[in-house]
């Protein structure tokens, strides 16, 4: 991975709903979920959706297939590794594997991770 694709797929991550669009993703696997079904889960517009896995989608982290009329969005975890990969690749002195970085293999585990709730300006909580 280049600096300039890192920093692409970084500043993506770098905004609220992008980031929960793009956890979402991890979690559902590489059979990813259905647009709808994200703005259901994150109680986000249509079009707010859109523009966020457009961004996500133009820095390498997010994939879409079309299932009859559905898009399906998924997770792309090849660009995930390569971005853990490159923030990690002289970690510990060079020896990358001594530091137990995990890389993910959706296909072989599933990973889950707690849900934190946080208040926004409004006082509402969110996951």
């Amino acid at each position: 991975m280049e600096p300039l694709e890192a920093v692409a797929a970084l500043g993506a991550l770098a905004q609220e709903n992008r980031l929960e669009v793009f956890r979402l993703l991890v979690q559902a696997g590489p059979r990813g979920l259905p647009a709808g079904q994200i703005a259901e889960r994150l109680k986000l517009a249509s079009p707010t959706l859109s523009f966020h896995l457009t961004q996500l989608k133009h820095a390498g982290l997010v994939k879409v297939k079309r299932d009859g009329r559905s898009l399906i969005y998924a997770a792309d975890y090849d660009g995930m590794n390569e971005l853990m990969g490159f923030l990690t690749e002289n970690c510990c002195a060079g020896d990358a594997a001594g530091c137990g970085v995990p890389a993910c293999e959706p296909a072989s585990r599933t990973v889950v991770r707690p849900t934190i709730r946080r208040r926004t300006s409004r006082g509402v909580t969110r996951p």
